[in-house]
């Protein structure tokens, strides 16, 4: 059986005058949600959250670039914080990833419930050329798809036409997730930006169309694209053990061997990936250099 992968899809239309990528990221989705044990509702907005941060990652210089996005709303799932890289390896997570809601009145997630619909969206962009660039935007809706139009309006001063989805089963299995973009480019024609804003509400539902057709599907039915760049997105953490050793080294020795009397072992959490790196005491003693503190 073929393994699932993530992938965003990249081209010009409208004459050339309008960026467009296409992303399905229904893998992406599934992983974080088997990791981090999302509910259908977390799944929606954390998914849109990723499958939004995956496009500002294609746009990074290199694949040591960074860039993190975190969705500070007001509702009851807290907030999102997604980090990724411009090798489009992603991670993120949610306050309450088990949340529950009721569904909205047209039967669909209410993600505007779970994000709040008061807060801000910011991005942070390291393209390793010294300070950081910083940009936020108060929320608009807790959508997701409407908040990142703002910011990309408002931010980056970049109009962008923008259609986020996640499709999950009563099951609680993601069957489609992905977005559009369609981005004018600078001195675009009056035609080109209307353009863009008339195609995306050909995506409402974008996520059922991801199920159906995938990203190439939709890449040449709706915009006759056979030509676009297509570049793999993978769910990838940064942590690791010996990360996971400094943190314990950090807290120093005194306070290590207190916490290993109290709980018998250290237990080091990387809210990313929902992976625990656990300690035992001949472990923390190697790292403190052996032998009986002083």
């Amino acid at each position: 059986m073929q393994k699932e992968v993530s992938k965003i899809y990249k081209t010009l239309v409208a004459g050339g005058e309008v960026s467009l990528a296409v992303l399905d990221t229904t893998a992406l989705v599934k992983e974080t949600a088997a990791r981090h044990g999302l509910s259908p509702v977390c799944q929606a907005a954390l998914g849109r959250t990723m499958t939004a941060t995956a496009y500002l990652c294609s746009w990074l210089k290199g694949e040591e670039s960074s860039l993190y996005v975190t969705v500070a709303g007001d509702g009851a799932g807290g907030k999102i914080s997604v980090s990724g890289d411009g090798a489009l390896h992603l991670r993120g997570n949610i306050a309450v990833p088990d949340l529950v809601l009721p569904l909205r009145a047209d039967g669909k997630l209410d993600v505007g419930g779970c994000v709040g619909r008061k807060g801000t969206l910011t991005v942070v962009r390291d393209d390793g050329e010294g300070i950081p660039f910083v940009g936020t935007s108060e929320l608009l809706t807790g959508e997701i798809a409407e908040d990142f139009s703002a910011y990309f309006l408002t931010s980056e001063q970049r109009p962008t036409a923008v259609a986020l989805g996640v499709l999950v089963s009563p099951e609680g299995v993601c069957l489609g997730a992905g977005g559009v973009f369609l981005q004018p480019m600078p001195g675009a024609s009056e035609e080109a930006v209307s353009y863009a804003e008339e195609k995306i509400a050909t995506f409402a539902n974008i996520s059922a169309l991801i199920a159906e057709k995938g990203a190439e599907g939709i890449l040449k039915e709706y915009f006759a694209a056979e030509n676009a760049e297509a570049r793999e997105i993978v769910f990838r953490c940064r942590c690791s053990r010996e990360k996971a050793a400094s943190a314990v080294l950090s807290m120093g020795r005194e306070d290590a061997e207190k916490l290993l009397e109290e709980a018998g072992e250290i237990s080091v959490h990387c809210h990313d990936c929902n992976t625990d790196y656990f300690f035992g005491k001949e472990e923390v003693a190697a790292l403190f250099g052996g032998g009986e503190k002083k």
